[in-house]
């Protein structure tokens, strides 16, 4: 079940590729997928449908489906309900399941700060989607790596408050250019802050999918391969061996991708020669799982208000990378995900929850 639509090029495509790729290495299994559902009231009547037809498993991949999943996994106890992006799970037939992707954001910031260094315009931007945990790890694991590069650097950010929009993504890219922004990043599911960024003669790093770095703007993408994921998780459920829980990968796994880095591949020409044997080394050690979302956030770290939000010697749990603050039950955390890194100029923004 998708967000978008299926040919996006962003999330929804990603996922669209995982699925056709179970169909090619699985021919037992037959998938079927709904796209442009939205999140909400309207995406439970969609899982409770499909429910109704008579899938054993069905998977939903955006963060706002998580409580509608919940809700009609607990109606059909015999179907198997795997939802990507969120925290719920029952322990029997609802899981959750998501990968690491701050590891790469970590690696594109890396580039990002390479290139407004190189440029000399110590500004980059990053599109954040909605006000939730997620996005603030994302867009502080892309800053930590710009700050890695280019310690002089600084990081605006601008809310679009939609994951597919690419009017949206533009014109917020085209703000962040405006603003001095030599480099844009995207939390969203278009290369549209790639097209802004070429129409301004600057820079811009895509996310979701590996086929959206086509302009000569783009730097690098961040990208999902979830089709060797869904087949693992799928072959478990026929095998019995498949329960509701929490599932994390990360670049070791397989599921996760730096476009021009990865085996086969060349960079982009706007990536600067000088930063590709540090992210190439930062990435051999990621696929020989030294180096993963936990490395990311390791202390010492400190935010644009000048408090210590990791101390030196410590690192981040997974609840810690998942929450806000502390405070879920079974899910402990000490630090939480509520604070910008000391190079974002941006300000917090309000949370409804």
């Amino acid at each position: 079940m998708y967000v978008g639509p299926h040919d996006d090029g962003g999330y929804s495509q990603a996922h669209e590729l995982g699925r056709q790729y179970v169909d090619k290495n699985m021919p037992d299994v037959h998938t079927a997928y709904i796209e442009n559902v939205p999140e909400g009231a309207e995406a439970e009547q969609v899982v409770r449908s499909l429910a109704r037809k008579g899938f054993d498993a069905i998977i939903t991949t955006s963060f706002g489906f998580m409580d509608a999943t919940e809700t009609v996994a607990a109606e059909f106890p015999d179907i198997k309900f795997l939802h990507v992006s969120g925290y719920k799970s029952n322990d029997t037939n609802f899981g959750n399941m998501f990968g690491g992707m701050e590891t790469i954001k970590y690696m594109a910031g890396m580039i990002a700060g390479a290139r407004a260094k190189e440029d000399n315009t110590p500004k980059v931007g990053y599109l954040a989607t909605f006000p939730i945990p997620e996005e603030f790890r994302l867009g502080n694991a892309f800053a930590l790596g710009v700050q890695r590069t280019c310690p002089e650097c600084k990081m605006d950010v601008r809310w679009i408050n939609t994951w597919h929009d690419p009017v949206k993504e533009k014109d917020a890219a085209t703000s962040l250019l405006d603003a001095g922004a030599d480099v844009v990043m995207t939390g969203a599911d278009t290369p549209a802050n790639a097209e802004a960024a070429k129409e301004k003669g600057k820079w811009a790093v895509t996310y979701d999918y590996e086929g959206n770095c086509k302009l000569d703007s783009c730097l690098t993408t961040m990208y999902w391969n979830w089709g060797p994921i869904y087949v693992a998780d799928i072959k478990k459920m026929m095998d019995g061996a498949w329960k509701g829980g929490s599932e994390y990968f990360d670049v070791k796994d397989g599921g996760l991708g730096l476009w021009g880095f990865m085996e086969g591949q060349t960079p982009q020409k706007g990536v600067p020669e000088s930063v590709i044997p540090e992210v190439r080394a930062v990435l051999a050690d990621a696929l020989a799982g030294k180096f993963d979302r936990f490395s990311v956030f390791s202390g010492p770290i400190t935010d644009n208000k000048g408090n210590v939000v990791i101390p030196a010697g410590e690192k981040f749990s997974q609840g810690d990378i998942d929450q806000f603050a502390p405070g879920a039950p079974g899910f402990p955390a000490k630090y939480g995900m509520y604070w910008w890194n000391q190079n974002v100029v941006s300000e917090l923004p309000k949370l409804s929850q």
